[in-house]
């Protein structure tokens, strides 16, 4: 399997998905006739009642070893308290098991309904066999069937071994959301408990015996390489056994605890050719976008003609920098190279792609290397790359012995992916009342696809029909985007172009507004007072449920009414990941700088599965956007990363948190994504706050380097 954007999966997952649960089934026959009922690859029925539900997307803290197997559960008519989870690892089983894009509930939703109403019907069947009696007065309900005319009951153990030997239906009836018992429920996460005890196991728990530890000394230049190097010192380390060169741009120590390897790398000399990019700069990467910015752009949506517009014109520039992932576990995997075999464990997002490229590297077959997926203490898109598993297979192989690469912070904000530095630039001409008649949007920035090798058809990077889209139903509306190469490595990051084209989008139309003397929240309304349905690429955004959801958070808010005395408020809203998301942000000015106190949340994103899960979820994301835009950024100084640790790329503290309302839009449309589309508009809707409290516009981020 070729490696794939992140996003690239939708367009056909969920036919791809559904293609499985309906035409796949795992064989009825020898020992699992008896042990088990496995109508798919989904589950797995015990006769002792075990009702194991297999999980093909990977657990970040998103909550998906809980959301995917209710929707499984609520089709399956199963007894909550008796499921059980499984997480499955690198298989072709499930189609593309990417954990990314907002994706997981959206491109599973069908495939995981099907799989358990297929169970459900052969279960129904089997049970209408058992008793000799017609299927239609048989019913399924919390783990059992019911005969409503004897009131006879038997639970799905009893029925196993019959269920086994029926067909697999290929056309099965699904539940109406009414109907729904688990769906929709505020259940509590499977995963809480182990996680509360220290039970919990992460990639960078994982143990085997004998296993030995393993740090990297890499290039600190970016596209650098190893010229030699020099390990007499690093081997009088105790417990240090192996210095060898990885790759072309790094050099392992191995040792017998993390603590020796730490040491061991320490003590290494290696110099180092710096390559062509030793003298790479942040001021030479913007330079590099301003320059870009004439060039012709790939057109991404065209709304009438550009070229009748007239009026007022207002136009501006706005510039965000790369970004680093930090999440809190940094990178590790386990790896035990065997010969004819290898096998991972790893906590990736992607474990296909760990699984094929560890094959290329090593020199396998992918049926060679098995992955196991653990826990990830935190993902946003840097567990998307599988650079820490192909390490950890080629020392495995270099020693002849298992071993666990780990990263330290430094090493997971030096040697990451980034988030792409962009150039926004927007333009637009208004009417008499000051609403525009035109708009443009030029997005100009590095293709995190293109830089990977993957297709970027028409110059368009495939994330961006995804992440890009319309607002607003401007009469005449372009956006634009122009790529720019550039060397610094970069990768997905949670809302990737979506924070960016957010950010200069709310951040423009709240400067429309104050030009044309209306209320930032009445201006936007009145952009959305028409219902139109805006066709972007595979999509259909409408403005009626972005005006809803911007009305909701208005009004949770109480736009309008007095604040406390020094509080302002700022609003902003979004539409990606098929999600809709409007936010208004409290803050007020401390020491010159600005002190968030709440952030109310709304978001349209169809049926809800687990509104616990949901508010989890939205919370988490404006925590992450707000340390995003306040002072999240990655610099480059002589062709290296200039910042290290927490303390010089910040998250957001404690006492810096807002309370965070969340507030969902009742649907029963199908579930759309919901991990990433909280975070675009929170700098905007902050930066307009603090133009509302200083009259100062912020057209730069991060706010605090500004």
């Amino acid at each position: 399997m070729s490696p794939l954007s992140r996003r690239g999966f939708l367009a056909t997952g969920v036919v791809a998905g559904a293609g499985l649960v309906i035409g796949f089934y795992l064989p009825h026959k020898g020992e699992s006739q008896k042990d088990s009922f496995s109508p798919n690859a989904y589950l797995r029925i015990t006769p002792d009642n075990r009702v194991t539900i297999v999980v093909a997307r990977s657990e970040m803290g998103q909550g998906v070893r809980t959301a995917l197997p209710m929707i499984l559960a609520e089709e399956l008519e199963a007894d909550w308290k008796q499921i059980e989870i499984e997480q499955a690892g690198a298989s072709t089983l499930y189609g593309d098991q990417t954990t990314g894009g907002s994706a997981s509930i959206r491109t599973t939703w069908d495939p995981m309904r099907k799989a358990g109403a297929a169970a459900r019907e052969m279960l129904i069947s089997a049970a209408a066999l058992t008793w000799g009696v017609p299927r239609s007065q048989c019913a399924a309900e919390n783990g059992h069937i019911k005969h409503a005319t004897s009131n006879r009951t038997l639970s799905y153990g009893d029925l196993v071994g019959k269920a086994s030997t029926l067909p697999i239906p290929t056309d099965v009836p699904l539940k109406q959301p009414k109907d729904y018992k688990i769906v929709g429920q505020r259940l509590a996460r499977v995963d809480t408990p182990s996680k509360v005890q220290g039970q919990a196991t992460f990639g960078i728990d994982h143990r085997l015996p004998d296993m030995k530890f393993a740090l990297l000394s890499r290039c600190p230049t970016i596209g650098g390489k190893v010229s030699n190097f020099d390990d007499k010192d690093s081997k009088k380390v105790p417990g240090v056994s192996f210095v060898g060169k990885i790759g072309d741009s790094a050099v392992a120590v191995v040792a017998d605890s993390v603590w020796g390897a730490m040491e061991g790398r320490r003590m290494l000399n290696v110099t180092w050719d710096d390559g062509p990019n030793k003298d790479l700069t942040t001021a030479a990467v913007m330079a590099s976008l301003k320059q870009a910015a004439s060039k012709k752009g790939a057109n991404l949506y065209s709304a009438s003609d550009m070229q009748k517009a007239s009026g007022r014109h207002i136009s501006a520039e706005y510039e965000l920098p790369f970004m680093a992932h930090a999440p809190m576990e940094p990178g590790n995997c386990t790896a035990h190279y065997q010969g004819t075999r290898c096998e991972l464990w790893a906590p990736t997002q992607v474990p296909q792609d760990c699984r094929d490229s560890v094959a290329t590297a090593i020199g396998l077959d992918p049926d060679q290397v098995k992955v196991n997926v653990t826990l990830m203490g935190g993902g946003f898109g840097r567990r998307l790359e599988h650079d820490y598993a192909v390490e950890a297979a080629l020392v495995s192989k270099a020693i002849n012995a298992p071993v666990k690469v780990i990263w330290t912070r430094e090493d997971d904000m030096r040697f990451s992916t980034y988030r792409p530095a962009s150039l926004h630039q927007l333009s637009a001409f208004l009417d008499g009342s000051g609403y525009p008649i035109a708009l443009t949007h030029r997005i100009i920035a590095p293709s995190i696809s293109g830089q990977k090798g993957m297709p970027v058809p028409n110059g368009v990077d495939p994330d961006l029909p995804d992440e890009a889209g319309p607002v607003y139903g401007i009469p005449n509306y372009t956006i634009e985007s122009v790529i720019v190469e550039t060397p610094v490595p970069l990768g997905w990051m949670r809302s990737v172009y979506a924070l960016q084209a957010a950010f200069a989008l709310e951040s423009f139309i709240d400067e429309l507004a104050v030009a044309a003397g209306k209320d930032p929240l009445q201006y936007r309304l009145h952009l959305l007072e028409k219902e139109r349905d805006l066709v972007y690429f595979t999509t259909t955004w409408k403005t009626s449920r972005m005006k809803a959801a911007l009305q909701l958070a208005a009004d949770k808010a109480a736009w309008g009414k007095p604040l406390p005395a020094g509080h302002f408020h700022g609003i902003a809203c979004f539409g990606c990941f098929a999600s809709y998301m409007a936010e208004v942000v409290e803050m007020s000015m401390e020491n010159n700088q600005p002190k968030v106190h709440k952030v109310v949340a709304v978001v349209d994103c169809g049926q809800v599965v687990n509104p616990g899960i949901l508010e989890q979820q939205i919370q988490g994301g404006i925590v992450y956007g707000l340390a995003n835009a306040l002072r999240a950024k990655i610099t480059i100084d002589k062709g290296r990363v200039v910042q290290g640790n927490f303390d010089d790329y910040a998250p957001l503290r404690m006492d810096e948190t807002p309370t965070v309302e969340v507030y969902a839009v009742p649907s029963q449309e199908v579930p759309t994504g919901i991990g990433e589309p909280s975070v675009p508009p929170v700098a905007p809707a902050l930066c307009n706050a603090i133009y509302a409290a200083t009259k100062k516009r912020i057209r730069a981020l991060p706010i605090l380097s500004s």
